[in-house]
């Protein structure tokens, strides 16, 4: 059986944190008592990839109801919206954020007639819930999308949408930790995932943790090491899809698609379907967050640009639907059109 890193654990009413920020040289393991430690977490990238966002907020959400005295409905439901609302401030793209904060409200307002201290049991055991489901989402992910793969494939995959991001198995890696149960021989190439080296840092060690057989590339190599035939499919998880299946992900995935296609590779999506936002068109109405030129001019305290020197870090790309082969999720394969088919495995129960 192989040894999942577990990045948050729940335990004596506290949120345990690996602190992502520094793996792979040190373990660190933080706790988290309150829904402000819990923003910070995600804000800053103590935690990140759009599931573990999601069950990290699903956790915060009690927490920041844990000690309130009031059994006013009303009031306890205003707590709430403002509860929720603090913490979709904490990160923009990722849609399973938003959806585990909204799941957690609409959980509340159908306890109207609880107590309170079953209303704090029942929520936690709501957010549990969330954690716990994730889990067999992205195991059913691995078994749809390794339908796809055959013994003795590369795979390229970029980020970490392994199980640092989420709870076990991960999206774009369940298939891989699958097939290493399985005894199948997958090779993977990791992208290194520039500016914050999620690839290098992340995927990369978790992988090689397990024994997959992992080399690592610069974002800049991908291109010619398709060329040389070397990769034969490119998988990658998501940080929202749209309605029309342009989806979000860590900034590089556009390019791999581009490449992909170029070089008739197979390039697939790996998201749970909570990740599936039909409320947005198309991937240009998405936020896409900005962030801090230091992760671009600074590395590890050392500065690696010019003084004063402008920059823009957008965290996110969006990847056309038409460069994506198929958008692999719990409930099954979808592929184009994926306005009608997404709709349709969404509606479908």
């Amino acid at each position: 059986m192989i040894q999942f890193i577990e990045p948050i654990e729940w335990k004596d009413d506290v949120l345990y944190v690996l602190n992502q920020l520094k793996l792979p040289e040190v373990t660190e393991i933080n706790p988290k008592r309150t829904i402000e430690e819990v923003f910070q977490a995600i804000k800053d990238m103590e935690l990140r990839g759009a599931p573990l966002i999601g069950i990290a907020a699903a956790y915060g959400m009690y927490l920041g109801i844990k000690d309130l005295t009031t059994n006013d409905h009303d009031e306890f439901m205003e707590v709430m919206r403002q509860n929720g609302d603090f913490l979709a401030k904490s990160r923009p793209t990722a849609i399973n954020l938003f959806w585990a904060i909204q799941r957690m409200i609409d959980k509340a307002s159908s306890l109207a007639g609880e107590s309170l201290e079953n209303k704090k049991r029942i929520l936690l055991a709501e957010a549990r819930k969330i954690h716990l489901e994730d889990e067999e989402i992205n195991k059913k992910i691995g078994i749809n999308l390794l339908s796809l793969l055959e013994d003795g494939m590369t795979i390229l995959t970029h980020c970490n949408a392994g199980s640092l991001a989420t709870s076990k198995y991960g999206t774009a890696t369940s298939p891989l930790y699958l097939a290493r149960e399985k005894g199948m021989n997958i090779k993977v190439y990791v992208d290194e995932t520039r500016p914050y080296l999620q690839g290098a840092r992340l995927t990369a060690y978790e992988l090689s943790q397990v024994g997959i057989d992992v080399t690592l590339i610069c974002d800049n190599m991908a291109g010619f090491v398709m060329s040389q035939g070397k990769v034969d499919a490119v998988i990658t998880g998501a940080d929202r899809v749209a309605a029309n299946g342009d989806t979000a992900n860590k900034i590089g995935t556009m390019t791999l698609a581009v490449l992909a296609k170029q070089f008739g590779i197979p390039f697939y999506i790996a998201a749970p379907t909570s990740t599936i936002d039909l409320s947005t068109p198309s991937g240009s109405e998405i936020p896409i967050e900005e962030r801090s030129h230091l992760e671009v001019t600074d590395w590890y305290g050392k500065k690696i640009a010019p003084d004063g020197i402008k920059v823009y870090n957008p965290a996110f790309d969006v990847t056309p639907h038409d460069l994506i082969t198929a958008i692999v999720t719990e409930k099954g394969i979808v592929y184009p059109n994926y306005e009608m088919n997404l709709k349709k495995l969404i509606e479908d129960k």
